[in-house]
């Protein structure tokens, strides 16, 4: 991430600081304030904290342990981000950290050890909203990873050494469990809950209050209180701008792998060979990547996908 070394300056810029800093913030003498940095009552900045240019933090918001922050990041009243822990939390440009949300904390697993490196890397142009949590990974050799853009509405949580994409939607109380991995463009409705070590493929969809215990496969959409496959995701296929070729192969795909005229005749091994050697869909892109979603999901220590259940929007 090359906006550490952009907040760092010169010791010129660092004379004129133009920072606000409220009286009543108490900010360690070490700590690196970039410029234009507003900093509201009662903060806390701790000594090995970095801001960059811009950044504005909302009374009682506070700054602790190894933490960078890019630029023009904002904290919000009671936000917390970062941990007197080893290791470091860090987080690109332009995010935003709501009330009283809580990033790059100790983990809950109970196999982290004290003293143990942890980290948290978070991209640029999130939004992460009230009374969120994310946590730092659970060993050294492994991190929590956050991409762009993503909106993590309230009271989310997303657990240690999860990696999850750009641009995804997580609705209010999406909860990811530990090692979960989340690709890109995918949508939560509210109230779900993530089985660790689940994938969840790009472009996907999880329905309101739904429990996954599987993976999701990429396009797809799944809903249940234990998730099912419910067909594609074709709304949000559309707003993603794929063709109406591109959606026509891969209904046909998930009817050929899913919804076989004969179920009998065929095994779902045979039923993949049969699209990836299909004339016509094995030369569509999007086809191929579902199907070999489906396939990486059957991995040793992998948990399989999501159950199949009939509906008529596939």
């Amino acid at each position: 991430m090359g906006f550490v070394s952009d907040i760092a300056g010169d010791k010129k810029e660092q004379v004129t600081n133009t920072s606000l800093i409220h009286p009543t913030a108490v900010v360690h003498p070490n700590a690196f304030i970039g410029q234009g940095v507003s900093i509201g009552p009662f903060c806390t900045v701790g000594s090995f904290a970095k801001l960059g240019n811009g950044c504005q933090l909302y009374p009682g918001s506070h700054i602790f342990g190894n933490t960078v922050l890019g630029a023009h990041c904002i904290l919000m009243t009671g936000a917390v981000v970062g941990d007197d822990l080893p290791g470091h939390t860090v987080l690109g440009c332009n995010n935003i950290i709501g009330h009283h949300a809580v990033v790059g904390i100790k983990c809950q697993d109970m196999k982290y050890k004290p003293g143990e490196e942890c980290f948290l890397d978070v991209g640029d142009d999130n939004e992460i909203r009230e009374h969120t949590s994310i946590h730092r990974s659970s060993k050294s050799s492994d991190r929590t990873v956050i991409g762009n853009g993503n909106l993590i509405m309230g009271s989310s949580h997303i657990a240690h050494d999860c990696k999850v994409g750009n641009n995804n939607i997580f609705a209010n109380n999406t909860l990811l469990a530990g090692h979960v991995v989340v690709g890109d463009h995918t949508h939560t409705a509210g109230a779900i809950a993530v089985h660790q070590f689940c994938h969840i493929g790009s472009f996907s969809f999880i329905g309101g209050g739904s429990v996954v215990s599987q993976d999701v496969p990429k396009y797809m959409m799944v809903s249940g209180e234990r998730a099912e496959l419910r067909g594609l995701n074709l709304e949000g296929l559309r707003r993603h701008r794929f063709t109406a070729a591109e959606i026509r192969s891969l209904r046909a795909a998930y009817r050929k792998i899913f919804m076989p005229a004969n179920e009998n005749v065929r095994g779902f091994e045979e039923r993949l060979a049969e699209v990836e050697q299909h004339e016509e869909l094995a030369n569509d892109p999007s086809v191929c990547s579902m199907v070999q979603s489906i396939r990486d999901s059957f991995e040793e220590k992998r948990r399989g996908i999501c159950k199949f259940r009939q509906w008529s929007g596939c």
